[in-house]
Order: C-alpha cells, then structure tokens, then sequence
C-alpha cells in the first residue's frame, strides 16, 4: 500500500534507504545519510551494521544523532572501539561495504567538497570539513551520496575537493591507485541517479513521482544526462512513511527541536 502525501525530503530519505541490505556494513554520516541507515534498519535491512566515525560498531539508535559523539550512539552500539582503530583495522581494512555521505557540494563525478565555499584561504563560507568522510570515499567499497538538490550544491566544478568521487572520470581512481567502487548512488530529493559504467557521470536512473526533467535540470548545475529509460520512483510505503516520521518525532522530542535528519 502506498501512501498520496509525502514530501520531497522524505521521498529522498526512503528512496536511499531501499538501496541499503541487511548483509551490508555501513559508514554512516550524519544528517540525511543516518536517517535513511536507520530507516533501513528499522524496516527492510535489521540485519545492517551500522558504523559512526566515533568508533560505534553495530549501533541501533533510538533517535537521530546531532553528532558522531551524540551519547545515543554508545549506548545503543554492540561495542565501541578506538577512532584509530576503527579506521585503520575496520576502514582502511576494507571491512565496511557502504559507505554514506552528505556533500555541501558535488559535481557530475561525485566529488564532494565540505571544506568552503569559494577560494580557499578567503573563504565566502567555511564549512565543517571532512573529517573522516575523505577516507570513507576512498577505502569503502562503494560509496552512496544524498542530497537536496540545487545549482548552489550541484555544481559544474566544486571549490575545494573534501572526498574524492570519480576525480575527472573514467578511469581516474584506478590510475590513482584507489582500488575500491566510489560513487555507486546519488539520492536526492528529486531523483536517483547512478554513474555512467564509463564516464563515470552520474545519470538519471529514476525521478520521483510528479517531477519533470525540466525540474531536475533547473536545480543542477552542470547538463544533466539521462537513462535512455527513466523510471519513476516507487512512492514511500506506509510502513517506511511511519517509520521515518516516527524516528524524527522522537527525535524532536529527545532534542528539543535540534533534529538530526
């Protein structure tokens, strides 16, 4: 059973939960990645591990995290090790699968730039930065992106690149040495799209219900390309639908306005 009445926001959230299993060890970040992970775990994938930068294994929130240090995390978890542990033996190990990330801004080839806005050491915006996301993209498996889209986010050439995608495309990475995927999903609020096998360039793969490619184009700021068969987006279930709505009232109510989604 589907559902007449959900928003953009929760469509792009539900639409990059499905792409998660339950066999699948994540790297979570917070913000829109942790709510769809938690989604996930919640509905179709409750065998999924989760993984927060802080060293939480196995973690089961009851509520969205404000950070990777919120105290939901540590307790909920199956165990919490060492921050360099976690990132040499479990990261840098090749043990995580997914890993899952917001970006500030992003280009066609899945760079992510959480730095700044503009040039560098004068900066119109200074941003959180990395922390640990530019290792994410490069030592995880594969990795899955979501964000809101926009001509300011999705741009033709990001100012500072924060998490390498798929560089200049092709095949950059593997000349780079980097032998993991990248870039294997881009979820936002209006579409899904996936990397072009070749290129590289992520493509339009699916549009959520009632968007146009018109809209898609007018909020991305580089030519957008097309499947040659796009699909729409299966509409939120009920039961996906109460169960993101009900982990962000939670939420609300836990952090007094101060949401993690």
């Amino acid at each position: 059973m589907t559902v007449s009445a959900f928003t953009p926001n929760e469509m792009m959230t539900i639409a990059a939960s499905r792409a998660l299993s339950s066999d699948d060890v994540c790297f979570v970040g917070i913000g829109a990645p942790s709510a769809a992970c938690n989604v996930a775990r919640l509905t179709h994938a409750p065998g999924i591990t989760l993984i927060y930068e802080s060293g939480t294994i196995g973690t089961a929130p009851d509520v969205l995290p404000l950070s990777i240090g919120d105290g939901e995390l540590c307790e909920t978890a199956l165990t919490t090790v060492s921050v360099p542990e976690m990132f040499r033996y479990w990261l840098q190990g090749g043990r995580i699968s997914i890993g899952f990330l917001g970006a500030a801004q992003l280009d066609r080839f899945g760079n992510i730039n959480t730095t700044v806005i503009g040039d560098y050491r004068r900066p119109k915006v200074r941003l959180p930065g990395g922390g640990g996301a530019p290792e994410i993209a490069t030592s995880c498996r594969k990795v899955f992106i979501t964000m809101k889209q926009s001509t300011r986010g999705m741009v033709e050439k990001i100012d500072f690149f924060t998490s390498f995608g798929h560089g200049e495309g092709g095949d950059h990475r593997r000349r780079l040495g980097i032998e993991t995927e990248g870039p294997a999903l881009l979820v936002t609020d209006l579409a899904v799209w996936k990397p072009d096998p070749e290129t590289k360039e992520f493509t339009v793969v699916s549009m959520h219900p009632g968007v146009t490619r018109g809209q898609v184009q007018e909020t991305c700021g580089w030519k957008v390309r097309f499947a040659d068969r796009v699909e729409e987006t299966p509409p939120p279930t009920e039961l996906e639908l109460a169960t993101l709505r009900d982990l962000q009232a939670r939420t609300e109510r836990a952090h007094g306005g101060k949401k993690g989604a």
